[in-house]
């Protein structure tokens, strides 16, 4: 764990966090999930049985990954309140990723009440960690009222879109006091790497995998895009120049 990833005094070996739906079958999701050396996973409340009987995804899960419930669902600061208190007392944790969606269609955040619900979350004990616009104004607002990490979207959920304002993106890395975490719009490898280039320090990705031809294999792909990616960064990009620069010295050439 030479470059770990801390998010509210916790620390991941793995940069990948990996969703749970839209997987053919539960056999799969965990084997996917295993392919993908995701330590965090998340589920949504409203699709789960919080009883932990077996065969649920709770009793699947047990403990072998950090589940980080989500609000996902949620239109108004109300509902997403409650629904993150429902996960705690169930579930026995004060973590939550908060989606509280202002379009039905675009699945957009609602920003004013999302920064409400993350300070009202935040003042009752919980590691919050809310899906947002690409937006860096947003995103200092949720850091401000104490979120543990920020979750700025790609593109449209489920889009597969790629990384629609890598600019944006790269200036709320660059800012942000806390942990960036791009979510949404993953469709390949490449996009993960991507955006671990721009300076996130972690994706979320769930349809890239689970939708895709062999999610097992999608997600061993997701888990080297993620590491190459944040290898890369750390390494440093070679700058962009606009002529050519030979790899090889003159000196010494035949006939020179």
């Amino acid at each position: 764990m030479a470059d770990p990833l801390v998010i509210a005094g916790a620390t991941f070996s793995s940069r990948l966090i990996a969703g749970t739906a839209r997987f053919p079958n539960q056999q799969v999701m965990l084997d996917a999930l295993e392919a993908s050396g995701a330590e965090m996973v998340t589920a949504s409340i409203r699709r789960i049985s919080l009883e932990g009987y077996s065969g649920s995804l709770i009793d699947l899960l047990g403990d072998k990954y950090r589940i980080l419930p989500n609000t996902a669902g949620c239109v108004t600061a109300r509902d997403a309140i409650l629904t993150a208190e429902l996960a705690r007392e169930a579930l026995n944790t004060n973590w939550v990723k908060l989606e509280l969606i202002g379009d039905r269609e675009l699945l957009y955040p609602d920003v004013e009440q999302l920064v409400h619900a993350a300070d009202e979350l935040v003042r009752k004990g919980f590691i919050v960690m809310p899906y947002c616009n690409e937006d860096p104004v947003s995103c200092q607002k949720l850091a401000d009222v104490g979120c543990a990490a920020v979750m700025p979207l790609g593109s449209l959920i489920g889009s597969g879109m790629g990384i629609a304002n890598p600019a944006a993106i790269e200036l709320i890395c660059s800012r942000s006091p806390v942990p960036v975490v791009l979510d949404a719009g993953i469709g390949t490898a490449s996009d993960a790497a991507q955006a671990m280039e721009l300076g996130c320090d972690a994706v979320m990705i769930d349809t890239a995998i689970a939708k895709s031809h062999d999610p097992v294999r999608m997600a061993a792909g997701m888990r080297a895009a993620v590491e190459g990616g944040r290898l890369a960064r750390l390494a440093g990009r070679i700058p962009k120049q606009r002529f050519a620069e030979p790899s090889s010295p003159q000196l010494g050439l035949v006939g020179s």
